[in-house]
């Protein structure tokens, strides 16, 4: 299926994957903004449409001393500086009911997190705002499942959706990702595959996720060959000092060799078709 939902995205070629990419979380203007130039270079370059992505709070913690955020107000600041300067839209995951018209104030794409995918109340709340809504699956749901979540943001009237694969839980401590998925929820909307969090190793000992980051290019090499619709990245200039998920980030300076080789993948992909 086409991606044909945001128009600030001016698509080079109808064939091209699309970019969801940026921090985990906004932890400063200063790293967001290097971060954002970096790839906009880059998808520029490779004729990439792209989406910048950072979380404004983190809710989703395993211990109450886990970083959540910089302010609601002052990171949702950041995140349409960062749209305001380099033209790109921005993406942002929400919690709670009242975070929807808070955020859809600020940015372009609401992303429902993957563990609250089921809550009607919030993704209701998210399509009414008219924004694009960006669905993770749930690590405990099946691909055939997503259909009804996207089947209650249409109900709300809101046409421009999209589902984002992470990855299913495999055991305690472990994820994998079943490409079987991608074809299969392409029939409801547009699918991304989200890389990195596919590489988590969650509920481990020390309260803080692992992670697999070697295996990054495997697995969205595996998506673009699938056919999947976007590739989500998260990515820092130094994961080991980032205050959230930086277990299974991509270091931006393996963001071009990567970037280039999922290109002529596509390429690829499309000559066979």
């Amino acid at each position: 299926m086409k991606l044909d939902l945001i128009p600030q995205i001016k698509h080079t070629s109808s064939n091209q994957f699309f970019l969801l990419s940026g921090p985990c979380a906004i932890e400063g203007e200063e790293m967001a903004l290097r971060i954002a130039e970096k790839i906009v270079s880059l998808t520029d370059k490779l004729q990439i449409p792209y989406i910048f992505k950072g979380s404004f709070k983190k809710a989703n913690r395993s211990r109450v001393d886990s970083f959540t955020g910089i302010g609601d107000e002052k990171a949702l600041q950041i995140l349409k500086k960062v749209s305001e300067t380099f033209g790109v839209p921005t993406v942002t995951d929400i919690h709670e009911v009242s975070d929807a018209a808070l955020a859809a104030a600020y940015v372009d794409v609401l992303q429902i997190p993957a563990f609250l995918v089921r809550q009607t109340d919030l993704v209701v709340a998210a399509a009414k705002t008219g924004k694009v809504v960006n669905l993770k699956k749930g690590q405990f749901m099946s691909p055939e499942s997503m259909k009804h979540a996207a089947q209650k943001v249409a109900d709300s009237g809101n046409a421009q959706c999209m589902i984002t694969d992470r990855g299913t839980m495999f055991g305690y401590q472990d994820m994998v990702v079943d490409f079987r998925g991608i074809p299969t929820m392409k029939a409801f909307a547009p699918v991304v595959l989200d890389v990195t969090h596919s590489l988590q190793q969650p509920n481990q000992s020390s309260g803080v996720t692992g992670g697999r980051p070697e295996m990054i290019e495997t697995i969205a090499r595996a998506g673009i060959a699938t056919g999947a619709d976007g590739i989500f990245i998260e990515t820092h200039f130094d994961p080991s000092n980032a205050k959230s998920d930086g277990a299974n980030m991509l270091h931006l300076d393996h963001m071009e060799r990567l970037l280039t080789n999922l290109v002529a993948i596509r390429k690829t992909v499309n000559g066979l078709s």
